[in-house]
């Protein structure tokens, strides 16, 4: 009764979740199809996303302003300019059509990303439930569902863009389900002045949040493409690759949602650094289908958890009036992984293979195991013992 109650709780802010679920996953597990149909290399399909990714970047800052503005519309009409990106972009034949879809879906995509996480947040607070693993672990379960049947209706020869014309038909309805009757707080889109904002820890933890994105959409961009070139694997092989990460992040964000009141924060964080980066170096390394898939697996679970987790700890540390603002900038940050990760991938593919991307990003999930992650706790505490 107690998830039931919070999923009641957070179903608003949950549609926008289920929205960019939805989405993501079915463009990557379309991606070898998606990267045949325009032509592009791996060189170039990574600086498409790259461009697009500048999009989501910006609307981040956007967010504070959409949600000011619009107020409880923010939510819904960004969440259709998802569905109306990502069309755009499965009826492109080329590679400048492709970035312009993918443009339009990474701007609703980022607003909607921040406005959902401040809601969540805002719950969090005002009902003292810990929502936001729950609400993230349902997203990672519906990526999973949404990347197995575009697998399925790609074997049996659906295109892209009949995918995307029922993604939209489906965005549309959880874009009116987001829609809250209520008209949220009007909350500060600038730090009030007198207002003590802890701006390292803010920055610190967006930094971690950019480890964490960059891991999950190294593993969710291209490991339909590793499963299917690299090992040979068919449509609906490549997809599992999508499907089984979604659905573990989903499996390791309800844990996280137990976890979370029994064990530190830090000592979340290193675990989920370290079994991300073990799980991408199998995949990276794998003979075959079924070891990638245990690789991605695990990287699954550790991913999973990381990114909610700081987000939640940000909302936590910073006074109420500060929050759309810190969670807006930590996010900001954080997408800077889909500014980086695209050529990081595509390149690195592009001259060394897809398994050594894969290795480059396990090696920086360790890199912020050891450094970002310490910085980060002990700056919480000092925080918390001079307050």
């Amino acid at each position: 009764m107690g998830l039931i109650n919070d999923i009641k709780l957070s179903r608003k802010p949950l549609a926008g979740f289920l929205v960019i679920g939805c989405a993501w996953a079915t463009c990557f597990a379309q991606m070898p199809a998606i990267k045949a149909g325009i032509g592009a290399s791996d060189a170039v399909l990574g600086t498409a996303i790259l461009f697009s990714s500048m999009g989501a970047i910006a609307a981040m800052w956007l967010a504070p302003l959409a949600d000011r503005l619009a107020g409880r519309w923010a939510l819904p009409v960004f969440a259709c300019l998802v569905g109306v990106g990502m069309l755009l972009a499965g009826a492109a034949s080329a590679v400048v059509a492709f970035t312009f879809g993918m443009l339009l879906a990474a701007i609703g995509s980022g607003v909607v990303d921040v406005l959902i996480n401040v809601r969540v947040s805002e719950i969090e607070a005002s009902s003292g439930r810990a929502l936001m693993n729950l609400n993230h672990a349902l997203y990672s379960f519906i990526y999973a569902g949404a990347a197995l049947a575009t697998g399925a209706l790609r074997e049996a020869g659906w295109t892209p863009l009949q995918v995307f014309t029922v993604l939209a038909c489906v965005i549309a309805v959880l874009a009116w389900m987001s829609l809250d009757a209520r008209t949220p707080p009007e909350l500060e889109t600038d730090v009030p002045s007198g207002v003590n904002m802890p701006h390292g820890l803010v920055w610190l933890a967006g930094l971690l949040v950019m480890v964490a994105f960059l891991s999950e959409a190294s593993a969710e961009g291209w490991s339909a493409l590793h499963l299917e070139r690299t090992l040979g694997g068919g449509a609906a092989e490549g997809a599992l690759g999508p499907a089984i990460l979604g659905l573990t992040m989903g499996i390791g964000r309800l844990a996280g949602h137990w976890i979370a009141h029994r064990l530190s924060d830090t000592v979340m964080m290193v675990s989920a650094c370290l079994l991300s980066a073990f799980g991408l170096a199998v995949a990276g390394a794998a003979p075959t289908l079924w070891v990638a898939y245990i690789g991605f697996g695990f990287g699954g679970l550790g991913i999973s958890v990381l990114a909610p987790l700081t987000l939640a700890l940000v909302g936590r540390i910073v006074p109420p009036k500060a929050r759309l603002a810190a969670i807006s900038r930590a996010s900001v940050l954080g997408y800077g992984a889909f500014f980086l990760g695209p050529p990081l991938m595509g390149f690195t593919s592009e001259v060394f293979g897809l398994r050594a991307a894969f290795f480059v990003v396990a090696g920086i999930m360790i890199i912020a195991c050891v450094t970002i992650v310490p910085l980060l706790a002990r700056g919480v505490r000092q925080r918390a013992q001079s307050a």
